[in-house]
């Protein structure tokens, strides 16, 4: 049986000091650099160069050099380059650990800002802080997300979620990971949407509104997705027809398996077993 992919991804910052996760993407190749996930963190993508696309439940925000994308708490969300070189600056932290205050007051910021002078500075001043790595350098960068985060609460904070409403939201996303967990361990087999909905004991056609409306998918979509880059995995191994791969992954009709396959990769199933035996 597969392993469960947990969309929930639990951030520990242990660190007291600096309870900041500090990155740099740097991505050359076409396709999804991050997978669907979601956590309780505020995350930040800061797009030092080039263009990257983070998809935020149903909304697609494209980003460019100089703009910020606001991933707020509890949004399911994941990270796709065009093909153009990309290079962001990623920066994950709890409201809590900077200020009680403005924590219970769960501010959603705008999730795309462009083109912002004052955020460019404070973004490029952590940029080069933490590229240099001098001594004190998270002190440093810590002082200038203080900045940031009081920047955006009085130019970009668009609503703030009562604790309900918070809760609520969190509680939807516990509900979904149990789906996308059964989805992993059970793609090879048929599923069906009541057997989906029954796992979170909703109608069938509220389950299809709700997945729909955090994938950005319909269901059959989302699991035909899985069992693609299943089949993808299959294939380079080399050792499997791809007949035998399409049965494998839960597709019992080859022909739309090929057509779904060619329109999610380019290429045939037998192209890819192919060259990976040629290797």
């Amino acid at each position: 049986m597969a392993q469960a992919m947990e969309l929930y991804e639990k951030k520990i910052l242990r660190d007291e000091e600096f309870p900041v996760q500090l990155f740099r993407n740097m991505i050359r190749r076409k396709g999804r650099y991050f997978d669907l996930h979601w956590h309780e963190h505020i995350e930040l993508h800061y797009v030092v160069s080039g263009r990257t696309t983070i998809k935020l439940e149903q909304e697609e925000m494209t980003a460019q050099k100089g703009d910020l994308v606001v991933v707020n708490s509890n949004i399911l969300h994941e990270g796709f380059c065009d093909g153009t070189p990309m290079e962001a600056l990623v920066v994950i932290f709890d409201m809590v650990d900077f200020s009680r205050e403005l924590a219970d007051k769960n501010m959603i910021f705008q999730p795309l800002i462009q083109g912002d002078p004052e955020i460019i500075r404070i973004m490029r001043n952590i940029y080069d802080e933490y590229i240099s790595q001098e001594i004190g350098y998270r002190l440093v960068c810590k002082g200038y997300l203080l900045q940031l985060v009081a920047y955006l609460m009085r130019n970009y904070a668009l609503e703030m979620l009562d604790r309900g409403d918070s809760m609520r939201r969190q509680k939807k996303l516990e509900r979904l990971n149990i789906v996308y967990q059964y989805i992993e361990s059970n793609y090879s087999d048929p599923i069906t949407n009541r057997e989906l909905a029954d796992l979170i004991h909703v109608s069938e056609g509220r389950f299809s509104h709700i997945f729909k409306e955090s994938a950005g998918m319909a269901p059959l979509q989302y699991i035909n997705g899985i069992r693609l880059k299943k089949a993808m995995n299959l294939l380079k191994c080399g050792k499997y027809t791809a007949t035998e791969v399409a049965d494998a992954v839960g597709f019992s009709d080859y022909n739309h398996f090929g057509r779904l396959f060619r329109r999610a990769f380019g290429c045939t199933p037998i192209e890819v077993r192919e060259n990976s035996r040629i290797v």
